[in-house]
Order: C-alpha cells, then sequence, then structure tokens
C-alpha cells in the first residue's frame, strides 16, 4: 500500500491520502470541490451501512489566495458539510460520529475567514439579539430562535465545537499521526509521511480557471415580457446539474433567483453577461443558492439585491466574513432592496410575495405575479422547504422548547400549497427539504420539482414536472423588442449630445446573432462591418500583448480601426450566443463624420484603451462605464504635486507612462510600471498610503476621482484585495527586517489613543524578536511574552469598547481575531518555558513580526474607516 496517495480532480483541486495515518485531505476547495470529488470517485456511499453513510475528507488545505483568475479559492461550507452530515461526523448516534471533527489546513487568515463563513453558513444568524437586529419584534425573534434550535438538535454550536483547524508555516507542523506540513512559497505545500513526501501547488497555470463538474449547453435566452428561465434543478450534491435557481425574464430586464456555484458559467451558457443582471432575490444564503454572489460583485454596476430583511442580514454577515470585510461594504457591491415579508411587493411592476419558511438559517419562499388579462399570471418558487412530516414532527405547543406551534405549521403547509401558474419546488427530502407527496394535491398548473441529484421516481413523474437546464415557460409573450431600448442607454455614453433622429438612424440597423466561440473579427482583417454588442459577452485577444479582455454589452468591435480606414490588430471572439447592431463601416464614418464626434470618440477610446490595459479597469467593465470613467479622468505630467496627501487625497493614480517606486522609510517596497496603480488607500480607507511614491522622471500618471468609481462593484472589489496582497506581501517577506517594527506616521489610524497602544505593542514585539533572535532563556523570554500579552489585552479591551460603541458591524469577528492573536501568544510563552531549537524561534519570530503588522495595517484600518465613513 502507498503510504502517500495523490491525485488531481479538478484545476486546483487534489486529493491527498495517508491510508495507514488514516488522513484524507481535499487539497484547495473553490465552488463545486464536493462535486469534483464525487464524480472521481473519492466520495462513496457504504452500501452496507443501515444508515447512510460516506466517506470523504477529514481535512481541507485552503488556498492561501481568496481569489484565483477572479474566482474565489476557498468555498469550504459544502465540504465541511459533507462531513459533518453526511459522513455523520456531528450527528448523534451516527457511525461516522467518532469524535474526530474536520481539520482546516492553511493560512491563519484564510482560516479565520472560513471558519466564520462555514458558522454562518451552517446557522445563519446565531441568537436572538441578532435575530431582532435584523428587523424582527421580540416575539418573532423568540419564535424563529426555537424553530432554528430544533434544526440544530437543541444547541447553536461553538465553531470550536465544529472544526479544528491548523496554521500552516514555512516550518514542518505535525498534522496528526506522523503527518508533516510546511509552506514551501505561496499556495505551494509539502507533505511529508515518515520518509516519503509530496508537493501540493493550488496555484493556477495561466491556461487554467476553475471549472464546474457538469458541461452545458449553449442558449440564446428569449427577452419576453415574462418568462421563468430554469437555470438549475440539481442540489449541491449533484455532479451533472446546477443548483436549484431560476431567471426571471420580466419586461426585458434579467432578474436571478438565488445565485449557485459557478454562476457566470451558468449565465453565458444562456447568452447573458454578468453586466446584463439588473437584480437578484435571495431565498437564504446555503452554498449551493449563495456562492456565486461573489462573483456578482464583479460586475461594473451595483446589482439590486432584494430579500427580506432578515435573510438579507445572514447573506451580509456570511458574505463579509468569507471575503473578511466590514458589513458596510455591503452596499459598496450591491443595490440593496427591501422585501416585506407576507406582502406584495412593487418591483417596476413585477410583484413578489416573500414569506418565511421553516429552514436552519433565514429562508423565504417567493411568490411572484404580474398583471395580465383580468387577473395576473404567477410563479412560485420554493426553494429548500420542510417536508410535511418534518414540519408535523416539529410541533410543541411549549413555549420554551425548540419547535413550532401547530398554528404556524399549518400557516406554513397552506402557504407551500398557494396555487401558481408555475411552481419550482424543493423535492430533496430528508431533515431541510420538500417531499413531493406533500404537493398531490396542489392545484397549481404546473409543477416542477427540483433541488434533488437523482431521476424523479414513477410517482412523482405522475405529479410533477422536470426543467432541464435553459428550458422557459413563457407566461407572459413580449409584443415589442426591448433590445433597442437598451441599446439606446448604451449608445448614449458615446454619444452623449446626439439627436434622437441620430439614434433611430443607428437603431434602424440590422441585428446580427452570433455563435459561441465564433470568430467575429480576426486579426489582420479588412473593416466592413462594426459591431454594437447587446447581449451576451466576446472576448478580444491581443497576439501582441498574449492578453485576452472580456467585452460585455454595450461595447463597440472594430469601430476604431474602421474609422482610421486601418485593418485589425486584434482577433474578437463571441463566448456565449451574442446579439449585436451591425453597422456599415462608410456609413458609420459619414455618421461619425456628420455629428462632428470623431475627435470625442478618439479620446475616449484612448482612454478606454489606457483603462482596458490596467488590472484594476479591464475585464468585466463595460464600454459605457469605461466612458463615464474616461470623462472624469485627467493624465498630469507634473508629479511633484502628487506628493501633496491633500492634492490627491480624492484621487486613485493609473500609470500611464514611466515608473513609480513605492518607498516605506529608505527602502522600495515596489516598482511599479503601465497600468498599474497608486493611492488605492484613499478609496479603501480614506486615508493616506503608508508607501511614499517617488516617480521616474517621464512618468504620466491618469488621476481618477475616487467618486468616480465608488459605486462599481468589480474596482472597489479590486482595490481592496490590492491593498490586502500589499500588505500581507510586505510583513510575510522574509527581505523586510524588524525595522518594520519601528513606529512610523504611516501606520497610524488616526486615534490618538490607539496610536500610542500601537507604538508600545511593536515595541514590545521588537524586543520579543530580538530576544528570540539570540535563542535567549525562559527567564529573559518570560518577561518579555507578559508584558507584550498584558499590552495586548488592555489595548485589545480599549479598542473594543471604543468599535462595539461606535456600532462597527464587524465587532464580533475582530474580537475573535483578538482572542485568537492573544491565545497564539501565549501559546508563545509556553514553548518559551523549554529551550528553543533555532527553527522554532524563526517560526515565532515570523508570526510576531506579521500578525502585528497586519492587524495595524489592515483589521485595525478596517474599523477606522468606518468610524471616519460613520462621522
Amino acid at each position: 500500500m502507498a503510504k502517500i496517495r495523490k491525485s488531481k480532480l479538478a484545476n486546483g483541486v487534489f486529493w491527498l491520502e495517508f491510508p495507514k495515518a488514516d488522513l484524507r485531505i481535499l487539497c484547495g476547495c473553490p465552488a463545486d470541490a464536493v462535486k469534483h470529488m464525487m464524480k472521481r470517485g473519492v466520495i462513496m456511499s457504504y452500501e452496507s451501512s443501515d444508515v447512510f453513510h460516506e466517506s470523504g475528507p477529514n481535512a481541507i488545505l485552503l488556498s492561501d489566495l481568496t481569489v484565483q483568475k477572479g474566482s474565489f479559492a476557498n468555498l469550504g461550507e459544502f465540504p465541511v458539510l459533507q462531513m459533518l452530515y453526511r459522513q455523520g461526523m456531528i450527528l448523534p448516534d451516527h457511525p461516522g460520529n467518532t469524535g474526530v471533527k474536520p481539520l482546516l489546513l492553511g493560512h491563519s487568515d484564510q482560516l479565520a475567514a472560513q471558519i466564520e463563513y462555514i458558522h454562518r453558513g451552517n446557522y445563519g444568524l446565531l441568537n436572538e439579539e441578532e435575530i431582532i437586529e435584523a428587523g424582527a419584534t421580540p416575539e418573532q425573534a423568540k419564535d424563529l430562535m426555537r424553530l432554528k434550535l430544533k434544526f440544530a438538535f437543541g444547541k447553536i454550536a461553538n465553531s470550536e465545537d465544529l472544526l479544528d483547524s491548523l496554521v500552516i508555516e514555512s516550518e514542518p507542523t505535525l498534522i496528526r499521526n506522523d503527518v508533516y506540513v510546511k509552506r514551501l512559497a505561496t499556495n505551494i505545500f509539502e507533505f511529508s509521511y515518515k520518509r516519503d513526501k509530496t508537493v501540493v501547488d493550488l496555484n493556477l497555470d495561466s491556461n487554467e480557471l476553475y471549472t464546474p463538474s457538469y458541461t452545458l449547453g449553449r442558449y440564446m435566452a428569449k427577452r419576453e415580457y415574462f418568462s421563468i428561465l430554469h437555470s438549475g434543478e440539481g442540489d449541491g450534491w449533484d455532479i451533472e446539474r446546477p443548483s436549484m435557481a431560476s431567471v426571471i425574464i420580466f419586461q426585458g430586464k434579467v432578474y436571478l433567483i438565488d445565485a449557485g456555484p459557478n454562476i457566470e458559467t451558468t449565465l453565458h451558457a444562456l447568452g447573458i453577461d454578468i453586466s446584463e443582471v439588473e437584480g437578484i432575490f435571495m431565498t437564504h444564503c446555503h452554498d449551493d443558492h449563495f456562492a456565486g454572489l461573489p462573483s456578482l460583485i464583479r460586475s461594473d454596476h451595483r446589482i439590486k439585491f432584494f430579500s427580506t430583511s432578515l435573510v438579507r442580514a445572514a447573506t451580509v454577515k456570511k458574505l463579509s466574513a468569507l471575503m473578511a470585510l466590514d458589513e458596510s461594504r455591503f452596499e459598496q457591491f450591491f443595490d440593496i432592496q427591501n422585501l416585506k415579508n407576507e406582502e406584495w411587493n412593487n418591483v417596476d411592476g413585477l410583484e413578489v410575495r416573500p414569506v418565511i419558511s421553516p429552514h436552519p438559517m433565514e429562508t423565504t419562499v417567493l411568490f411572484f405575479r404580474a398583471q395580465w388579462g383580468n387577473g395576473y399570471k404567477t410563479y412560485a418558487h420554493l426553494a429548500d422547504i420542510a417536508s410535511f412530516d418534518v414540519l408535523d414532527g416539529m410541533v410543541t405547543e411549549e413555549d420554551d422548547r425548540p419547535g413550532i406551534s401547530r398554528t404556524y405549521c399549518d400557516t406554513i403547509k397552506q402557504a407551500y400549497l398557494t396555487p401558481a401558474d408555475v411552481k419550482k419546488i424543493d423535492n430533496g427530502g430528508g431533515l431541510i427539504h420538500g417531499m413531493s407527496k406533500d404537493f398531490i394535491h396542489d392545484e397549481s398548473k404546473k409543477i416542477i420539482f427540483a433541488h434533488t441529484s437523482r431521476p424523479l421516481s414513477d410517482k412523482e413523474r405522475q405529479i410533477g414536472s422536470g426543467a432541464p437546464f435553459g428550458t422557459v415557460d413563457v407566461l407572459i409573450p413580449s409584443k415589442q423588442d426591448y433590445l433597442y431600448g437598451r441599446a439606446h442607454g448604451y449608445l448614449q455614453s458615446f454619444f452623449p449630445d446626439l439627436p434622437l433622429d441620430q439614434f433611430k438612424l443607428l437603431l434602424n440597423h440590422d441585428v446580427v446573432d452570433f455563435n459561441p466561440e465564433e470568430i467575429i473579427i480576426r486579426d489582420g482583417d479588412e473593416i466592413e462591418n462594426i459591431y454594437f454588442i447587446l447581449t451576451g459577452s466576446a472576448e478580444m485577444l491581443d497576439t501582441k500583448t498574449n492578453t485576452v479582455h472580456r467585452m460585455s454589452a454595450g461595447s463597440f468591435i472594430g469601430d476604431m480601426h474602421g474609422l482610421h480606414g486601418a485593418k485589425s490588430t486584434e482577433t474578437y471572439r463571441a463566448v456565449s450566443f451574442v446579439k449585436a447592431l451591425s453597422f456599415p463601416i462608410d456609413m458609420y464614418r459619414e455618421f461619425v463624420q456628420r455629428n462632428d464626434t470623431f475627435q470625442f470618440i478618439s479620446m475616449l477610446a484612448q482612454k478606454r484603451d489606457l483603462l482596458q490595459k490596467s488590472w484594476l479597469f479591464g475585464g468585466a467593465i463595460s464600454d459605457g462605464i469605461k466612458n463615464a470613467i474616461a470623462a472624469t479622468m485627467h493624465v498630469t505630467k507634473v508629479t511633484s504635486i502628487l506628493t501633496d496627501y491633500d492634492f490627491v487625497r480624492g484621487y486613485i493614480g493609473l500609470i500611464k507612462e514611466g515608473t513609480v517606486q513605492l518607498k516605506l522609510g529608505d527602502s522600495v517596497f515596489q516598482t511599479l510600471g503601465p497600468g498599474d496603480t497608486l493611492f488605492e488607500e484613499h478609496a479603501v480607507y480614506g486615508m493616506k498610503s503608508i508607501f511614499e511614491p517617488v516617480f521616474s522622471e517621464d512618468a504620466a500618471i491618469a488621476m481618477i476621482p475616487t467618486v468616480t468609481i465608488e459605486n462599481i462593484p468589480v474596482v472597489q472589489w479590486k482595490l481592496l484585495e490590492t491593498v490586502g496582497r500589499q500588505m500581507r506581501t510586505m510583513t510575510n517577506s522574509p527581505e523586510w527586517d524588524i525595522s518594520l517594527l519601528q513606529w512610523r506616521s504611516e501606520y497610524s489610524v488616526g486615534l490618538d489613543s490607539i496610536d500610542a497602544d500601537h507604538k508600545e505593542n511593536l515595541k514590545l514585539t521588537g524586543n520579543l524578536i530580538a530576544a528570540l533572535e539570540t535563542l535567549e532563556g525562559p527567564e529573559k523570554l518570560r518577561p518579555l511574552c507578559n508584558a507584550l500579552i498584558k499590552n495586548m489585552q488592555d489595548h485589545f479591551s480599549r479598542e473594543e469598547e471604543i468599535f462595539f460603541k461606535a456600532g462597527y458591524s464587524e465587532a464580533n469577528s475582530h474580537k475573535i481575531r483578538h482572542t485568537k492573536l492573544i491565545e497564539h501568544t501565549e501559546d508563545i510563552l509556553r514553548k518559551c518555558e523549554a529551550p528553543l531549537s533555532k527553527p522554532e524561534a524563526h517560526s515565532m519570530m515570523r508570526f510576531l513580526k506579521r500578525q502585528a503588522l497586519l492587524h495595524i495595517l489592515l483589521e485595525d484600518r478596517k474599523y477606522a474607516s468606518f468610524m471616519a465613513r460613520s462621522k
């Protein structure tokens, strides 16, 4: 028997097994990692067991990177749920419950984020206080908590009761049973057992993306008046289909119901670009309905987020934990639209009625209607409902016990059976899902069963239908083409002063279709027609720079080459089905000349090109949004004024020409070039950068007002990533010595008392590191450790009083980080009671330096920024 078994399950996902050590590690857990394990046979059911029982991992190795290639790299909820419930690690009297808990391995930052995110994914809101804070009355909060506790076997477990965690350092760390792990580089890990070793590299190659476990066909979704486009009928365990979801088309606009894993893949398969999504209706935030939500942040506009206050509160807390963000930033990413429970809410003519549904976390079923004829056309979406048997089993009339009342039980059943023209129903069975038999007498015109990984039985097929991916139920057909209205809006960003008759001229041209992967214009082609994308997405392949740029609805293809009479220097391909206006180039030249717009659109094109070639603005931003940014952007070569914070505080910078060195003291941290950005902290924290920029003589910097980009979610997210990456690179790098622990004015968070604490903390940390460097004994190390711990306790107490009083939304998770930092430092104190080896001392030194700086420069800046914004 091999001592170590390793296999690649999918891009960025590996299986590592140590049979003799009883250790099975899922390495990498992007979306659908569980489905990849099931597809490759590392998760299997035990047929001989009397109860449902699966095999699978008992540990997860997390990526060091939150995001790779624009997708989230750590979505550990479903792998952990598989261990807790399908392997039975948490279930009372289950053969899989041996006392061993799921183990998370990784960087301390990723561990903290994942533990909180998984905990929220298991329970949602954790107590009556959080439920009341989310808008419930005390009586409602009590009833909802009783319901929640019934699903949770009477107790909301602490994170520590559910999970174990282990920080991976650059020195070998014991996992269990003689298996060790160490970090070789970012996302590269070496595992050893006895004399055998293997390396796991979680970095995606240049040509790799995270992939789903299934392949979808390609469709072109028609923009109807009111239709239901079926985008998923599986569940989180279905290896062949996306999870239960729907897309509503209303008056030509696109609305999502939930956003499961691989939402971009789903939308591209349907011929829809993320930039076309108007809003999302959220039922609840289990990962098979939630995991695509971070992808929607990569939109160029704030997508409307429709939910009740309870569902939104649970979703915000979970998403903020996953992304390690202040909850208040959710409003930067989404346009919040509150829905009143059990009332008809008007959404631009489409009405929606949410009804709270019993589930382990805050959940609503959704009823939609639109006026037509002498009444309404209706759609009901019943995701993650409870079966009638489960509801009956929850009934208790004792107010102090977990459960629900008989009256509430009957009310929920009646709500589930509300007739609709089309009703999609969770048919997953078990403790937390619905069952088809409950709907035998449902009077809906069409019932669709979903949320299951198995085929429908003969009895189920007599009750309800299936809805394969891409099928459509048209409730009210369209008598007009909504594309032209969208096209008019898109074109206005290119021609803001154009008379209406000239827009009508452009809109009177042919709309052409392109198939997925079809070349639209090839590198070297003469431009005969230019195209303006109306739906779907395309890509531009630049062979000179070997880069690929995504193009969304509202983008021109081939316009500037055509106007200059030049051949195309790029290749353009359709990613999904694409609809585009087609303009003969001779007509377009005449149009531009007659309206005297050549100079203006050329200027926009040059600025868009600069934006497109940057990491911050390239990709998912439509040309219309780039035009809005370009209109406020100015380029300067007078770089001497850019070192004045009062002058640049309202801007970020984009390097057009030359180079910029970022210096910290006398040392150069990073050298930036064209396409890189400056002053990200101005937009993220509203604070001065800790780095001093030094500009080359030929530098030219495009200055962009922060107010212009504050409502562009993908840009805000990338700015946060840039700042976080810079801080982690600096604090993790061995090239940066203990001088970083010397107080600098750039470290200030703007609060004098906290700055004073930080100065003392850095001094004490530096003293302890100096003693560890020379391998001092316990008598020297003990008082230094105790002094640092006392400083941390006093400082954290003062800090917590400040941010709790200010209503900081991340106060609880920040306090948890404080607790873990003290625990880790106390662990160092215990280890210092015995002589230390050089590797042990160096590991402690790295931890102390990294955590002191990251806590000040990242975590504490978050709450200081929150307080500054709240003034």
